[in-house]
């Protein structure tokens, strides 16, 4: 409770009116209604269950898998999906650390929601498709590595990856993704649609 107020103009006997408190002024994390640059009107935030599809593309930077998990973060927060987050950060981290480590040049995570799966995929230019787990020799128990594919068979619901063909623009490399799906819950009690936060 503020106890400082600015008199009334009645009390004053003067002609202005008093000035607004801090309390009247709106919450600077809330998004205007209009954008400031065109005046033009926001669109409405998308429904929970509306498609959609964020990229990012990093270079070869030991930085990039960080990157790539804080954007995955606040992409999932955004749209109502943080019960994704801890599965979707873990796998993607591994997934793009192994490009980065093991790759020549840039890699690229796609996030593609089509409710109630979340689908992340991880670009990146060499076109071999890793050993998948049961068809090559476990890492040892000391092994510094090995140990991706055997994490993303025990998380993800669905998982796959391809060779992708050259294309005119350069190779084609290889994409690996991971599916999570949105556990089920009664009507009425999944997540509402994002107020447009970030």
């Amino acid at each position: 409770m503020t106890t400082d107020r600015q008199p009334s103009t009645a009390a004053t006997g003067k002609g202005t009116p008093p000035k607004p408190t801090p309390t009247d002024a709106p919450a600077p994390y809330l998004l205007p209604t209009l954008d400031p640059l065109s005046g033009q009107p926001h669109p409405p935030a998308l429904p929970f269950t509306a498609p959609w599809h964020y990229d990012l593309h990093f270079p070869r930077d030991p930085r990039g898998p960080g990157i790539a998990r804080l954007t995955l973060r606040a992409v999932l927060d955004a749209h109502g999906l943080a019960d994704l987050g801890d599965r979707a950060e873990l796998l993607a981290s591994e997934l793009a650390t192994n490009s980065v480590r093991h790759t020549q040049g840039p890699a690229s995570v796609r996030l593609q929601w089509l409710h109630p799966v979340l689908r992340v995929s991880v670009w990146d230019m060499d076109p071999e498709v890793p050993a998948l787990p049961g068809r090559s020799t476990p890492a040892g128990p000391h092994a510094d590595g090995g140990r991706g594919l055997l994490i993303l068979d025990l998380v993800a619901d669905r998982w796959g990856g391809c060779a992708v063909g050259d294309r005119p623009q350069g190779p084609g490399g290889k994409t690996l993704w991971f599916e999570l799906t949105l556990p089920a819950q009664p009507p009425g009690e999944g997540p509402a649609a994002s107020p447009g936060a970030l």
